[in-house]
């Protein structure tokens, strides 16, 4: 995390499931850098899911991360008792204690009835999104909630030869950049937040020049086609999914 501070990285994305909070904590403290110029986004794990029992969780969330607030606080999975749950992110959010609540890897039906069901529609959503699953309709129903769409995974964990593929590769020489820059861009410019992972300077580097240039409409329509509409990572694809589609779309007018 050091390296990604040093390279000009302001939004640092963790959670209590990777058991680096502390980590986290101790790199931007140690860094010189004023907490305001940092977003802060961590997520709570279900174990520790249900009303009160997650807000002593963003209690210790917070004394962990060492900051009296954080950006943006979200449920890791919809699983469990996310009702209590994102009861006390809302309360947490009137305390002052995080700046602004959603969750991750909620997929249509449970995305909707929460966004539906709640005083505070979640801010963001973070799923699997990259080139191979751009998530077409999750972000429709996303945006119809006032929600952002953030992608984890945005290389797809390198499945695909993602960092090779033809396609991707060949737009990339005429712009002078890797495939994985234009596999960034490409979401960038679909409205897709983007949270990349590196380990290597050099790559967390090339991940933040990706702002000087446009794809083309023949290259957004190329990229398009390489969507397989599911999952590498996480199979959402199944028959359960494809009902919860259907009946969010049905029982929320979406």
């Amino acid at each position: 995390m050091s390296d990604a501070l040093q390279v000009g990285y302001r939004a640092i994305d963790t959670a209590q499931a990777y058991f680096n909070e502390e980590g986290v904590g101790n790199a931007w403290k140690n860094s010189g850098i004023a907490r305001d110029e940092l977003f802060i986004t961590t997520k709570v794990w279900i174990s520790r899911y249900g009303e009160g029992k997650t807000m002593n969780s963003i209690d210790e969330s917070l004394r962990k991360l060492q900051t009296e607030y954080v950006d943006l606080l979200l449920l890791h999975q919809c699983f469990g008792d996310y009702y209590g749950a994102y009861r006390d992110l809302e309360k947490a959010l009137r305390a002052g204690k995080v700046r602004a609540i959603g969750v991750s890897n909620f997929y249509y039906d449970r995305f909707a009835d929460l966004a539906e069901n709640m005083d505070v529609k979640p801010t963001m959503n973070q799923i699997e999104t990259h080139v191979f699953c751009q998530q077409r309709q999750m972000r429709e129903i996303c945006a119809r909630c006032g929600t952002q769409l953030t992608a984890w995974g945005p290389f797809a964990e390198g499945k695909n030869d993602i960092f090779s593929h033809p396609v991707l590769t060949a737009i990339g020489t005429n712009h002078g950049k890797t495939a994985a820059q234009v596999a960034l861009r490409f979401l960038l410019e679909q409205g897709v937040v983007v949270i990349p992972k590196s380990t290597h300077k050099n790559r967390m580097k090339q991940n933040l020049d990706i702002l000087d240039f446009n794809l083309s409409s023949d290259e957004v329509e190329r990229i398009a086609t390489l969507d397989e509409g599911h999952g590498l990572v996480v199979n959402f694809d199944d028959v359960n999914v494809r009902m919860g589609l259907q009946n969010a779309l049905k029982k929320y007018n979406f």
